[in-house]
């Protein structure tokens, strides 16, 4: 990654055992093929339903410093940077017509539950600028990212003047006043909201990552698409009053106890999560075995360093699971049985883990995928029916939708034909956030439809 961007990597979750995307289709979701329609309308969720978070201070003050002192490269941060006063923000571009219900419902949560205010305005500088760009812009400068938020800078042509200059530097702030987000306008509704949600929690607060968090989008892994309990209470914590900008790590780390005694009570009697460390090469192989342009005996060889190294450290938490569900994803269309041997290792290893039941619904979609794949449609609806409630309460249409269609393949091998077309038909509204334009939610429906052999 770049010095001075910080951004959302790509790393896909959502491939079912046949994905099929058809290349000849434009992506681009325009107004007027929404308008036009043969599809049942859209669906969004509109009350947000966060999980208070259970973590010891002992664990929390540790995560708070790892996240807000360092990049996701490893350069250390030599000071707590925040924005200092009113905090006003700007949209700029092209941005889709989701975008403004999406952002208020952000705004009043980080308002609600992190106590920062975000005054929108429509003229002049803003602390926070949005640009929504075409996805190629944003790949013509990082390949590898979905959206990304710089320093320093307010539009894309002022990014790419500077980028290469200490301006866009992060590790030389010792104060946040002017950000840019630069966020695609022309992908699914999910994946802008995902990237708004992401970016601007990073914009105001931490800027690394760390993959030992199972239940926050400060994680490289993507499970998690809008901020979580746990997140508005870190960035409550960045923006409390006995913090300031320009604070070394250990004058940080000196206040910790004392603030999370009067934000998080009850966490000075949970026992902190072992084994905390991650190492870069963990991560390293991690990305590469789920990556995107890497040949697969690339991707083969990187699964088989991530769950190595995950053995060797002795993790029994969802880093370790996380390895068994990338070796699933590699060798799905090789060697299904096997790969379905790594989700249930995967699946048994989450369910030990604390704040990983949204992970555990991802697992379902390839447990479930398969055994409609060799028509059994009790054992698809046993693996489906859990997580429905968790995709629709974690706000993930995309999820949400795939279980769904799931479920209807499962119910037509039971025979339950009324039932299925019912399901089916509820399911492509959240299709249609999850998953953008009509051609992709068609394309999605024909995917999940092909796993079912009486289909063939």
């Amino acid at each position: 990654m770049k010095r001075g961007v910080k951004a959302r990597l790509l790393l896909p979750l959502m491939m079912l055992l046949n994905a099929c995307v058809p290349a000849s289709h434009s992506e681009v979701a325009t107004r007027a093929v929404i308008a036009d329609s043969t599809l049942p309308p859209m669906k969004q969720f509109a009350q947000a339903r966060p999980t208070a978070p259970h973590v010891s201070n002992a664990a929390l003050a540790e995560d708070f410093l790892d996240l807000s002192f360092r990049m996701e490269s490893g350069r250390a941060l030599p000071v707590l940077t925040r924005f200092e006063g009113p905090i006003t923000l700007r949209v700029l571009g092209q941005p889709p017509a989701t975008m403004g219900p999406d952002l208020a419902r952000l705004l009043a949560r980080l308002r609600r539950e992190a106590g920062i205010e975000l005054r929108e305005v429509t003229g002049g500088e803003a602390s926070i600028t949005i640009q929504a760009v075409t996805r190629s812009q944003i790949r013509r400068l990082l390949p590898q990212a979905a959206c990304f938020v710089v320093p320093n800078v307010s539009t894309l042509e002022e990014y790419r003047r500077t980028r290469r200059s200490p301006v866009t530097d992060w590790t030389r702030l010792t104060e946040r006043r002017k950000l840019a987000i630069f966020l695609p306008n022309d992908v699914s509704p999910q994946e802008s909201r995902d990237c708004l949600h992401e970016e601007l929690a990073q914009a105001l607060g931490p800027l690394n990552d760390l993959y030992r968090l199972p239940d926050s989008v400060f994680n490289d892994d993507n499970v998690h698409t809008v901020l979580t309990g746990f997140d508005m209470l870190v960035l409550r914590i960045y923006y409390d009053p006995a913090l300031r900008s320009g604070m070394r790590r250990e004058e940080v780390a000196a206040r910790l106890p004392g603030i999370l005694a009067r934000v998080n009570p009850g966490g000075g009697t949970v026992t902190p999560r072992p084994d905390r460390a991650t190492p870069q090469v963990w991560s390293r192989a991690i990305q590469t075995a789920l990556g995107r342009d890497v040949s697969r005996n690339a991707r083969l060889s990187a699964a088989h360093d991530a769950l190595r190294i995950a053995q060797t450290q002795g993790w029994q938490d969802n880093r370790h699971a996380f390895s068994h569900y990338a070796m699933g994803r590699v060798t799905q269309m090789t060697d299904p049985v096997a790969a379905q041997t790594h989700y249930q290792m995967a699946d048994a290893l989450y369910a030990r883990t604390p704040g990983t039941t949204l992970h555990r619904a991802y697992v379902a979609t390839q447990r479930a995928g398969y055994a409609v794949t060799i028509g059994d449609g009790a054992g698809a609806l046993a693996q489906i029916e859990p997580h429905l409630p968790i995709a629709e309460a974690s706000e993930n249409a995309a999820l949400l939708a795939t279980l769904m269609l799931l479920k209807a393949e499962a119910l037509e091998i039971e025979g339950r034909g009324i039932e299925a077309r019912r399901v089916r038909l509820d399911s492509i509204g959240w299709a249609r956030y999850g998953f953008g334009p009509d051609w992709a939610v068609r394309a999605k429906l024909r995917e999940i439809a092909s796993l079912n052999p009486r289909n063939g």
